[in-house]
């Protein structure tokens, strides 16, 4: 039997026997595992859900993934590296959502989603490797994750004939402007190859054996003139105490906690909350079992101000009175870029597909921080494309109809049902959504 995250015993129900079982109404299994989002008014009442949901893991020796928003407070429970489930799982998740009926919040199961890509290509086994540097993913299986659980997760189809031409749909990893240099080097070393140095040292293009792409950024000779009020990255990082801090989007550091440090990633993460409640300034946490990643900035913009700025040195003091260690080669943002004809239809597409929301006019963003942000590239003319790169979006069963029906009327077209497993739907340009549900997958494919 297979051992989860903890040691424990490995995976034992499929997505829709966990979904089934008593307690668990307000959790939905997805792309990895199952979780429930508790809607909060503040940061403080997230915290003191957080603190109720530390006691619950200690006692049944079984560390849930916890994001921390302004909002709310997104749970999840998992057995094994691939998001088995199991019966440990369902008595956490039961007794979360009991803690949660006790300080008064209540579930939105309707919200909750996760963001995978595939890729297709000739031959995995050239391209993976690229991919793992780039993203700074490990291989699991035929698949590629996050050993963090923050970002999504690859997995690789086999194409049946070549497709040379370029992408319509490439990746844009932000990494730390004093880690860009290993990441490019791990990539090149990995197989891949530079494209273009046109826009060096704003970001590096690069390509696998097959031709997709994807851009290492880093906020390096950056020459913008901004508002009165807002930080340029290298400002900020000349500010002192903010050392373990880096600029992605937004501002974001990484605590190593180690195997046991789950309670000292807890005291962190609600004393930051609490600090940020009294500023009245967003913060954005990921709890994990091995460390905790925290990010201010609005997700509207990501720009910093001096009140962020005085809580990033705030959190940083929390953690080294901690005993905690920064490990900045962890941070990293994704975000996918649609190269556009119609910018501004092809983006009402992916915010209804998605369940985003607008930044400016050519971007979109995930309201809780949670899945990768999207820009919209403007294409000056025409150009044929064969996209080998597509997005997986897993929602709930229950409203896996109701995204379809949006996107849709979002100007998109179902170009393929295999419901209720997934639709297949492409924007008006053609670059494709898998909309995708996990629960009763098992079971058909036992039934043949």
């Amino acid at each position: 039997m297979a051992e989860d995250s903890t040691g424990g015993p490995g995976p034992e129900l499929t997505a829709a026997q966990f979904e089934a079982a008593d307690g668990t109404g307000d959790w939905r299994a997805l792309a990895r595992g199952a979780s429930a989002l508790f809607r909060t008014g503040s940061l403080g009442e997230g915290a003191v859900l957080l603190e109720r949901v530390a006691v619950l893991a200690d006692a049944a020796d079984h560390r849930p993934d916890v994001d921390l928003r302004p909002g709310g407070v997104v749970v999840r429970v998992t057995s094994g590296d691939g998001g088995g489930l199991g019966p440990r799982d369902v008595a956490l998740a039961r007794e979360i959502s009991g803690a949660a009926v006790d300080v008064g919040l209540s579930a939105d199961p309707a919200a909750l989603q996760e963001v995978e890509l595939t890729i297709d290509a000739e031959d995995r086994e050239r391209v993976m490797p690229f991919w793992g540097a780039v993203l700074g993913h490990r291989r699991t299986g035929e698949d590629l994750v996050d050993p963090h659980r923050r970002w999504p997760g690859v997995w690789f189809q086999q194409l049946d004939s070549p497709r040379p031409l370029r992408n319509r749909l490439h990746l844009d990893v932000f990494v730390p402007h004093d880690e860009r240099q290993a990441r490019v080097d791990a990539v090149l070393a990995a197989g891949g190859r530079v494209t273009t140095e046109e826009f060096v040292p704003h970001w590096w293009t690069l390509a696998d054996a097959e031709g997709n792409e994807a851009d290492v950024v880093a906020w390096e000779g950056f020459d913008e003139d901004l508002p009165v009020g807002l930080l340029a990255p290298d400002e900020f990082r000349a500010l002192d105490g903010v050392e373990d801090w880096r600029v992605l989007q937004g501002a974001a550091a990484h605590y190593v906690t180690g195997p046991g440090g789950f309670d000292a990633g807890v005291d962190l993460v609600a004393r930051a909350a609490r600090a940020a409640e009294e500023l009245g300034v967003p913060l954005f946490a990921d709890l994990r079992r091995g460390g905790v990643t925290l990010r201010v900035g609005p997700p509207e913009d990501g720009w910093i101000d001096l009140d962020r700025a005085e809580l990033a040195r705030g959190v940083q003091a929390v953690a080294r009175d901690l005993g905690l260690r920064a490990e900045p080669a962890v941070l990293r943002d994704v975000q996918l870029t649609l190269d556009a004809l119609d910018v501004g239809a092809v983006q009402r597409f992916w915010a209804a597909a998605l369940g985003y929301a607008l930044r400016e006019e050519t971007d979109l963003y995930d309201p809780l921080l949670r899945g990768p942000s999207v820009f919209l590239q403007p294409l000056a003319e025409p150009r044929e494309q064969r996209n080998r790169i597509h997005v997986d979006l897993f929602v709930p069963a229950d409203q896996a109809d109701a995204r379809v029906a949006a996107a849709v009327a979002a100007g998109g077209r179902v170009v393929r049902d295999e419901a209720p497993a997934w639709r297949t739907v492409a924007d008006p340009e053609g670059n494709e959504v898998d909309i995708a549900v996990l629960p009763g997958r098992a079971e058909a494919r036992a039934s043949g």
